[in-house]
């Protein structure tokens, strides 16, 4: 039964890109209390199918399960192929250090290029306090928000791209410095 319980609701959250709250799991599932959706709840945790936030709302934990890495492959000459079991990985655990800190952007423009970074690509980002230099940041100038490397010469603040065609931005009011980008995610 249990399974079930857990297919419906990866079924929402693969419809709908979120968890389901409280109230649409009492839905989801027929169920008659918030109660019973709080046990159950508790039980997905337990067993790391779900996580919850510092507010206490369903977050996915190992909800897609984990994939198995089987090794290394070139990128330079090719080398005999060893296919090799070496471990299994979990994506949200690897591209996210703090789950309530982290969201998704999807890029918009090409002045990150040189960074590998493309347009359509998705930008794994966590607010943070601190933004070290010579990071890719989320920051916004004058109002507009950006993706660019966070540079500094002597106490001013600017912002740089990963393409010639573009020009260094320095604020004429204010850069005030969200997110640190820490993954971009591209799907071919």
């Amino acid at each position: 039964m249990i399974e079930n319980y857990k297919n419906k609701i990866l079924s929402f959250y693969k419809k709908n890109r979120r968890m389901p709250s409280y109230g649409e799991i009492m839905k989801l599932l027929s169920f008659q209390s918030r109660n019973a959706v709080y046990k159950l709840v508790n039980k997905l945790v337990d067993e790391d199918f779900v996580g919850k936030d510092s507010t206490g709302r369903i977050i996915p934990k190992k909800i897609f399960g984990e994939v198995k890495m089987i090794g290394l492959v070139q990128a330079g000459f090719p080398s005999p192929a060893e296919e090799e079991l070496s471990d299994t990985m979990n994506f949200d655990e690897y591209l996210i250090g703090n789950k309530e800190a982290t969201y998704i952007m999807r890029v918009k423009g090409d002045s990150m290029i040189d960074a590998g970074i493309c347009e359509g690509d998705m930008v794994v980002v966590e607010r943070t306090n601190t933004f070290p230099v010579g990071k890719i940041v989320i920051a916004s100038v004058d109002g507009e928000w950006t993706i660019k490397y966070l540079r500094k010469r002597g106490d001013t603040y600017y912002l740089e791209p990963a393409n010639k065609d573009y020009d260094t931005i320095y604020a004429e009011n204010e850069l005030k410095v969200e997110a640190v980008v820490k993954a971009v995610v591209r799907k071919y």
